[in-house]
């Protein structure tokens, strides 16, 4: 029977780089925070609650034009508004994940079932502590990185300021706590080596499947 394992780590951690890794292994990769980001784009069910709750500014609408329909509107995520709106505090941030998970929840159980003939699938997420999904996965894989390589990565990546990267971290349960609740870690430091410690797990659940 396919397995379950959930992926995580706090922002920037490289949760990306181990994943490429395991999927040159030949396992898929289900992530979740994109798949989120699309869903609030597309489905309208949620981008509506999202705009009922933090208004019209967090999207950004562009009409598309086509030669053989109508024209349609494409929405954008105002990253930067509604990053400022959801981390802005705890109530803001429960509210958000309970117009967002349950719709990604139901598109991760329709993967799943179009992946069955796996050994085991990944499902790659940074809220997988603090949204409850950990509670239906058969395994947990946390990535953990020193902080201060951490706040490097993601300057460099997103070009975030100090205090906006502390603002999402402070809504992300720590190291430690990831660390205690996992099966297995990987430590992306740039002193131990990646590949020998995916190997390692990969080869540990798939001799336990």
């Amino acid at each position: 029977m396919t397995k379950l394992v959930g992926i995580t780590g706090g922002i920037g951690t490289g949760k990306s780089t181990v994943c490429k890794v395991f999927a040159i292994l030949g396992i898929p990769i289900y992530e979740a925070d994109a798949t989120a980001k699309r869903l609030m784009q597309e489905n309208e069910q949620v981008r509506e609650g999202i705009i009922a709750l933090f208004g019209e500014e967090s999207f950004f609408q562009e009409k598309k034009e086509n030669f053989n329909e109508n024209s349609k509107i494409s929405y954008q995520i105002n990253r930067k508004y509604l990053a400022q709106k959801v981390f802005s505090s705890q109530e803001n941030t429960q509210k958000m994940n309970e117009i967002v998970h349950p719709a990604v929840r139901l598109d991760y159980q329709n993967w799943v079932q179009e992946n069955q003939h796996f050994p085991y699938l990944l499902n790659e997420t940074a809220l997988l502590f603090e949204s409850g999904r950990f509670k239906d996965l058969d395994k947990v894989i946390t990535i953990s990185s020193p902080l201060a390589l951490r706040i490097k990565r993601i300057k460099m990546r997103d070009n975030r300021s100090e205090e906006e990267i502390n603002q999402i971290m402070q809504k992300q349960i720590s190291e430690e706590e990831k660390i205690k609740r996992s099966d297995f870690v990987i430590y992306n430091d740039e002193k131990q080596l990646l590949l020998p410690q995916i190997l390692k797990i990969h080869t540990n659940i798939i001799q336990n499947s």
